[in-house]
């Protein structure tokens, strides 16, 4: 078994750090503020639960109904097509947006990843995680009077480490937990042993196997002492970055909330009954107490 822990960093590489954390907490607190799909934008949730196909528009009775001048009363029908969704118009002269890259394609019918389109001036997230869903974000969303900032712990060097991923001889694919009760599916990767605040940790490592997530990606799913208290009672996630000598960047100055800190809409993984630190990892976003 490796150890990792805290890295000698240059004062260059040490400054560049402290820099790129107060730019990515400044654009994270503006998208919260004013981005269309900030969570305070989400509106509503529907599950498709037992159904394949659901059905949007602006009529009384369509499974998801949006009230814009832009949305026809049958705008369209969204089915779960395997990984993917197949978007269909239903009305007359209705049609949504696709983004790619950065710009919109107006379209009537398509196939698409888990991800975004665009209805009159609401954005639907597809959502899949195996459980799919849609997901309204409104613009005009009433939650953005709530907006009060967000709270993050002083950037604090020594809590940027670098540690070798130590493999699960077998992976196993293993249940995680999440906020709306749902069982999702993951392969347990391995594990991260590293020294932090003078004692050992060990953290398990985790890929999803859902729609979009790539074949290399994992993610840290944890508690520590903070959690419930200065930090959100679920827990927070790191999302480890692989070196080109193969090792891992775990930096929890980049510890974040789930978007389920922020609104009922999201479905989260919860943390591992293993990943529970009793040690306290002050470093990264803190609780803003959105939701109680």
């Amino acid at each position: 078994m490796e150890m990792g822990g805290p890295v000698q960093l240059s004062a260059a590489e040490s400054d560049s750090l402290l820099k790129s954390y107060a730019k990515d907490r400044t654009d994270t607190d503006e998208w919260l503020k004013s981005s269309p799909t900030s969570y305070l934008a989400t509106t509503e949730r529907k599950d498709f639960e037992n159904r394949t196909t659901l059905t949007v528009g602006s009529a009384p009775g369509v499974d998801v109904q949006l009230s814009d001048p832009g949305v026809r009363p049958h705008h369209l029908q969204v089915t779960v097509a395997g990984d993917s969704f197949r978007v269909e118009t239903l009305d007359k002269g209705a049609q949504f947006q696709v983004k790619h890259d950065s710009t919109f394609t107006t379209l009537t019918a398509a196939t698409v990843e888990p991800g975004a389109i665009k209805v009159g001036r609401y954005t639907l997230r597809l959502s899949h995680q195996r459980f799919p869903a849609i997901i309204v974000f409104d613009p005009q969303s009433p939650r953005y009077k709530e907006y009060k900032g967000m709270k993050w712990y002083p950037p604090d060097l020594a809590y940027h480490i670098v540690a070798p991923l130590n493999p699960n001889p077998n992976p196993d694919t293993t249940i995680i937990l999440s906020t709306r009760g749902n069982r999702r599916r993951a392969v347990r990767v391995g594990w991260f042993d590293f020294k932090v605040n003078g004692g050992e940790a060990r953290l398990e490592a985790d890929r999803l196997l859902e729609p979009g997530v790539g074949e290399k990606d994992i993610s840290l799913f944890f508690q520590d002492a903070t959690t419930g208290k200065e930090s959100y009672s679920v827990g927070r996630y790191l999302d480890p970055q692989l070196q080109a000598d193969g090792r891992y960047v775990l930096d929890f100055n980049l510890a974040y909330d789930p978007a389920c800190a922020y609104s009922n809409h999201y479905n989260c993984p919860l943390p591992p009954k293993d990943n529970r630190l009793s040690v306290a990892i002050r470093a990264g976003q803190m609780d803003s107490h959105y939701l109680h």
